[in-house]
């Protein structure tokens, strides 16, 4: 009997994942405890190994979205009959999946020029993958390039973000390659709608779906780049360039994700949210100190830093604020697990600072700066999302003087920081000039009512305003 494959459930909050890389060719053998495949969730990258020696059978093509615990494919015996069809129709498909209908096929002419193979740099291990982050591995199917052809400059010869940046850089400046005409393609309904409407020839586009499938960006791409030759300008396609007024874009993945949660977190819970001025003149004091003692060690805290440091200890005190509600009971949290809000270019992402109350702010800056780097590379791991119970967002970078944040289900509490700005505060008889800033708290009115809630922001503000305390 052939053993499952499950898409693997990483975390209580998945809905859905997919193979985004199968490490294992189909009807290639695998050990127990060997990679199998890549699984890529609307957060969360990770490979999966084997739990069975055997032969491997794909059940699902990459790119397909699945619901955890689907089977994406099975291990033989090794002298084990293997259908070919096994399994493959099991599985719903998302969207952009190709169907039988979906596929042309083109006979290759006496006229159709040779296909032209550019020379690949491919970083690979021994057993011939290549290493690349789930972030480079995105940003070159945005792009519409193959990470293949990047050379790694990270840890081990890692394809990472900015070798993907620098290959498109590349293909930006070499304006003499030629179109290469495919003898076989996919490409969805839509897509081919719009190639019959702009005149496109599909046979001479790169498709950027799922399994090489041609959608509907790509026909907007090559009929930008049309536009940009037939008025006689360079070929540069606006890589990354994001979307354009007009563009219709799908609902899926980690924009899905967190179209669900917040909406969920409006829906099950009673927010309410207040501001508090801080003065925040002795905080900015230390910090730079703290900064200039600490570049040689290249830690460099960060007024959030300042912010994620005192709503952690204010939590210790205000354990209301720590807590998670149901309609049956309020849990108090022991551990001080404090998120920090990171922005990248497909959404928001929270990682976790576990213990966040008994770090220094050494310490603390140490670590959201690995967690924001790892976000950025696309390196986050499950334990780096589990287990949060408060929730610091910061947009003062953007000038931002007050908004209302939206707590991160099933939290209590999220706490908002604004900028830093120049106010003023009255020295006995005289006007001063001082560094202020505010705070915007939301929490659940369902665990705590007003009055405790703004005696945690009172005691956050009066930490930030003393920030020696902070340091003890």
């Amino acid at each position: 009997m052939p053993k499952e494959i499950y898409l693997v459930k990483v975390g209580m909050s998945m809905t859905e994942g997919m193979v985004s890389e199968w490490f294992i060719p189909d009807g290639g053998e695998v050990k127990k405890g060997e990679l199998v495949y890549a699984l890529e969730t609307e957060k969360v990258n990770l490979d999966v190994d084997a739990e069975y020696d055997g032969v491997v059978k794909h059940g699902v093509e990459v790119g397909v979205t699945l619901k955890p615990g689907d089977v994406v494919g099975y291990i033989f015996e090794a002298n084990e009959e293997i259908p070919d069809d096994l399994g493959k129709s099991n599985n719903k498909t998302s969207p952009e999946t190709p169907t039988d209908e979906n596929v042309i096929e083109i006979q290759k002419s006496k006229e159709t020029p040779e296909k032209v193979v550019e020379p690949q740099v491919v970083q690979a291990t021994s057993d011939g993958r290549v290493k690349s982050s789930p972030a480079a591995r995105r940003l070159a199917k945005e792009l519409g390039l193959d990470f293949q052809m990047a050379s790694g400059s990270g840890p081990a010869g890692r394809i990472i973000e900015r070798d993907i940046e620098a290959l498109a850089g590349s293909k930006r400046e070499n304006t003499t390659v030629q179109p290469v005409r495919q003898t076989s393609f996919k490409a969805s309904p839509l897509a081919k709608k719009l190639a019959e409407d702009r005149g496109i020839d599909l046979s001479l586009i790169v498709g950027t779906g799922p399994g090489g499938r041609i959608i509907q960006s790509d026909i907007e791409n090559a009929s930008k780049a049309a536009d940009s030759q037939s008025s006689g300008s360079l070929v540069t396609a606006e890589l990354g360039s994001g979307p354009n007024p007009g563009d219709v874009l799908p609902v899926k993945g980690m924009r899905k994700t967190i179209a669900t949660r917040m909406h969920q977190s409006l829906m099950e819970s009673a927010q309410l949210s207040m501001d508090m001025e801080v003065i925040m003149n002795d905080a900015v004091k230390m910090r730079s100190g703290l900064v200039e003692e600490w570049a040689v060690l290249g830690v460099k805290p960060t007024y959030t830093d300042l912010v994620i440091k005192a709503c952690a200890k204010a939590l210790t005190s205000h354990p209301m604020m720590n807590s998670r509600f149901s309609f049956e009971e309020i849990a108090l949290l022991e551990e001080v697990n404090v998120g920090m809000a990171v922005a990248l270019p497909e959404g928001l992402v929270v990682p976790v600072v576990r213990n966040a109350d008994k770090l220094s702010i050494k310490e603390l800056a140490t670590e959201t700066s690995r967690l924001a780097k790892a976000a950025r590379e696309g390196k986050l791991g499950l334990d780096d999302y589990a287990g949060g119970t408060f929730t610091v967002s910061a947009l003062g970078m953007y000038g931002v003087d007050s908004f209302t944040p939206i707590i991160n289900h099933p939290q209590s509490g999220i706490m908002g920081v604004n900028r830093l700005y120049d106010g003023m505060d009255w020295e006995e008889e005289r006007i001063v000039k001082s560094k202020k800033m505010n705070l915007s708290l939301t929490w659940d009115h369902r665990a705590l009512d007003g009055a405790p809630a703004a005696e945690f922001l009172v005691e956050v503000k009066s930490l930030l305003e003393a920030p020696y305390r902070l340091l003890v």
